[in-house]
């Protein structure tokens, strides 16, 4: 009973050590954002907790920089891109689970290998295609290169042919249509997979950087990752830290309120290996 107890009380104490260490960076990132300018460089030894704090910095981060429009291109660039990728991966998962075609597996095995491509070359390429296509500074040349994730769709091929075939053929014997299926049984059945996919891809589009960074330099088409790096270079120089604090808290709370939201969605989605018959 004692080791049994002992035990637990380890366990608990090196989750709080760990809950710590993961978000102490956040608390010194909203610590910081409410220093005063002058408050936070005047500090030697940096100081875990502040007895004015301030707001300035954050009226500063909408002021100074036009972080509004920042926010609002990347919420019609994560909506737009998120709503595509999630087509194109539920009907390209689909069509590798359940349809038969000729030459079907190697087409997924080569599909399957674009994951070996090093980042680097794919962004070079879609940069050169874009760029031809004459749609640079615009939302499509944002969002087309970021439709498709080869990963995402071999995560939702393996999850669709978790769900028993039985249910494939006898909607077949019924009359009903692949779309129809796919629509009414498929989707239903993978939701928790499918919700874990559209928040990894929400948050991927939202810290989006080396790519709306490489195909615009326009502002008015800036995302809130490019909107930081004006920030840091021409809103208040490099060592105004508070204030570019101020603006990464304002530009995080989105991803956090969503999560809170679908958390036990999230757990769901990870932990489900599948309907299994």
């Amino acid at each position: 009973m004692k080791n049994r107890t002992f035990h637990k009380i380890l366990i608990y104490a090196l989750l709080v050590l760990w809950a710590v260490i993961v978000l102490f960076p956040f608390y010194w990132m909203v610590l910081t954002s409410v220093k005063s300018y002058s408050a936070y460089n005047s500090e030697y030894v940096p100081s875990l907790i502040t007895m004015n704090p301030i707001l300035e910095n954050y009226v500063q981060a909408f002021t100074q920089v036009p972080l509004a429009r920042y926010l609002l291109n990347t919420l019609i660039f994560t909506v737009i891109t998120t709503a595509i990728m999630t087509v194109v991966a539920v009907l390209a998962a689909f069509a590798f689970a359940r349809l038969q075609f000729r030459g079907k597996n190697i087409v997924f095995a080569l599909f399957l290998s674009l994951m070996m491509l090093p980042n680097e070359l794919v962004v070079i390429t879609n940069f050169v295609t874009i760029t031809n296509a004459h749609l640079r500074n615009t939302f499509p040349g944002l969002i087309l290169p970021s439709v498709m994730s080869v990963f995402y769709v071999y995560l939702l091929k393996e999850n669709f042919e978790m769900v028993p075939d039985n249910l494939y053929l006898a909607a077949k014997v019924d009359g009903t249509s692949d779309m129809k299926y796919l629509l009414r049984v498929m989707v239903p059945i993978c939701r928790p997979t499918i919700v874990t996919i559209i928040i990894l891809k929400v948050i991927e589009c939202w810290n989006a950087y080396v790519w709306p960074r490489l195909i615009t330099d326009d502002p008015n088409y800036f995302l809130v990752s490019n909107g930081i790096q004006e920030l840091r270079e021409n809103g208040f120089g490099r060592e105004n830290i508070p204030a570019m604090m101020a603006a990464v808290v304002v530009i995080s709370i989105p991803l956090i309120v969503l999560f809170l939201i679908f958390r036990n969605k999230i757990m769901a989605g990870v932990l489900r290996g599948g309907t299994k018959g």
